[in-house]
């Protein structure tokens, strides 16, 4: 039950430092490529495997490695900018969501059975990430203020179930950590060719704020990934059951802290949207 406390308190967390670096007037981009630098490492010290980086290109995961290293830190800018400019409970709502787009394929390739109830739990998700982004009880949702936690929702939803296929077909068990590391340390090395295009453009400023936060929000980064491993071997609890919990409470202090915290104001959509979305998420999990 720890690790499950852990996972939701860091996953959670995540969202709030996103806000921070937006209060704060930290650049993004430095702070995220310092953050992959960071979960990297933390990664690639932590593990207890020995490794022949020579062997990496090798292994049957290598490539899809790469494409999730590619996915975590396009979707993580995403999910910054949702957190900035849409807010931290629309930000959770539409990431986890997208537990919806895994139950899917699922169904698809593993052949794994589909009835009313997960249908319906799939549809008020939906319902759920437009209603929560939305910004007036009077006027319909605009495309702009859609189109961030659409691309959160899908773009969350690819990686939880690409991370899913080639962990079970290609990932051996004792080289998770290995895995893990290539996928920040592909992350890292994306971000800072962005930073260099980035700097060959235009006048970048690099200041400690942004290592401070990079650092702060890899460390995050890292364990919430962690603690959630490690929750799931949890003894005498089901993984739809640890799942339901972890997404709900994730959805649940998010808004909390935005609330507390930031003093966001929500709209009667967004609260029905929220109630939906953690209705959604029993259903889909628990069907």
């Amino acid at each position: 039950m720890l690790y499950l406390v852990l996972s939701v308190l860091f996953s959670s967390g995540l969202f709030v430092v996103f806000k921070l670096l937006d209060v704060y007037k930290i650049d993004t981009l430095q702070a995220i490529v310092i953050n992959y630098s960071i979960a990297f490492s933390v990664g690639f010290f932590m593990s207890n495997v020995a490794v022949d980086t020579s062997q990496i290109p090798n292994q049957p995961w290598f490539y899809g490695a790469l494409f999730l290293g590619f996915l975590f830190i396009s979707i993580f800018f995403v999910m910054a900018l949702t957190a900035q400019r849409n807010g931290l409970s629309v930000a959770s709502v539409a990431g986890k969501m997208s537990v919806v787009i895994p139950v899917v394929f699922g169904i698809v390739v593993y052949k794994e059975s589909v009835g009313f109830v997960k249908i319906i739990g799939i549809l008020l998700a939906l319902v759920a990430v437009y209603l929560s982004s939305a910004k007036s009880d009077k006027t319909p949702v605009k495309f702009k203020n859609l189109l961030l936690p659409l691309l959160l929702f899908l773009g969350s939803g690819t990686i939880d179930a690409s991370l899913k296929f080639i962990e079970k077909n290609y990932v051996p068990k004792d080289t998770i950590p290995l895995f893990l590391a290539t996928i920040f340390g592909t992350a890292f090395f994306i971000g800072l060719l962005s930073l260099l295009i980035k700097i060959t453009k235009t006048t970048v400023v690099f200041s400690y704020k942004s290592i401070v936060g990079g650092v702060f929000l890899g460390i995050v980064n890292y364990y919430s990934m962690v603690f959630l491993l490690k929750a799931l071997h949890t003894k005498g609890m089901e993984s739809s059951t640890l799942f339901t919990i972890n997404n709900v409470a994730i959805v649940i202090f998010t808004t909390l802290f935005a609330l507390v915290f930031f003093k966001e104001k929500l709209i009667k959509k967004n609260w029905i949207g929220i109630g939906l979305a953690i209705i959604s998420i029993l259903l889909v999990v628990l069907a």
